[in-house]
């Protein structure tokens, strides 16, 4: 068994099992797994397995695949290492023990001269510079019990769910960890169902990505809000 947690601020998004031979990982929705984050490039790494060994390699991206902190062109994945792409993380997960010859010369990481670790600071950096946000938005709570009745959502990624982390803070304890995401954008907002838990927008069951209209109506795990977008 072989899978990652694509994770955002800690919070798990999606499980991927690993049963092909070769994921693409990048922004653009032709890849395996899809990162909508403009620190991640269209193509930006691939994991490939090789044998009973499981490598990610860099796809010549602008911001550099990390594996534990240390930039790689190319390497052997084990139990419990922790991938960076842009300002996401893939934790790898696995019961297939490692090959005695993974690790090889010139393929697990660059020169010492070479290692960079991106902290969020950095990553910020990389977000304000990219894209400079213009449109203004957030939700009215109309139905459901939450932590505020408004919620302006000036981030570029905000979250719906129980984590701490969440923007949007959902109650009850079968409430999921993170049910959606919310990607703000220069010209307006989407919202993208993650952890499983159904999401409604004006009725209807949504499970890919949607772009929010103003005056939308979202519910999820008992909680109803209406959609803005600031004059």
């Amino acid at each position: 068994m072989r899978k990652v947690l694509l994770k955002f601020k800690d919070a798990v998004i999606k499980e991927i099992l690993l049963e092909k031979e070769v994921y693409t990982i990048g922004r653009k929705e032709d890849n395996d797994v899809v990162i909508d984050n403009l620190a991640t490039s269209g193509h930006h790494a691939k994991l490939i397995r090789e044998g009973e060994t499981m490598y990610v390699e860099d796809q010549n991206s602008t911001n550099g695949t990390f594996i534990n902190g240390k930039r790689i062109v190319k390497s052997a994945l084990n139990n419990g290492d922790v991938i960076l792409v842009g300002n996401h993380t893939l934790e790898f997960i696995t019961d297939v023990k490692p090959a005695a010859d993974q690790t090889k010369t010139g393929v697990r990481a660059r020169s010492m001269d070479e290692t960079v670790l991106l902290s969020p600071t950095d990553q910020e950096k990389i977000l304000v510079t990219a894209e400079k946000l213009e449109v203004v938005g957030g939700f009215v709570v109309i139905e459901g019990t939450t932590n505020k009745k408004e919620y302006e959502l000036k981030e570029r990624v905000s979250t719906i769910g129980k984590d701490d982390s969440a923007v949007i803070k959902l109650k009850g304890l079968f409430a999921p960890k993170v049910a959606a995401l919310i990607n703000r954008r220069k010209d307006g907002y989407f919202i993208t169902p993650s952890g499983g838990k159904e999401i409604k927008i004006n009725g209807n069951k949504v499970e890919q990505r949607y772009d929010l209209k103003d005056g939308d109506i979202v519910e999820v795990a008992g909680l109803k809000m209406q959609f803005y977008i600031k004059e």
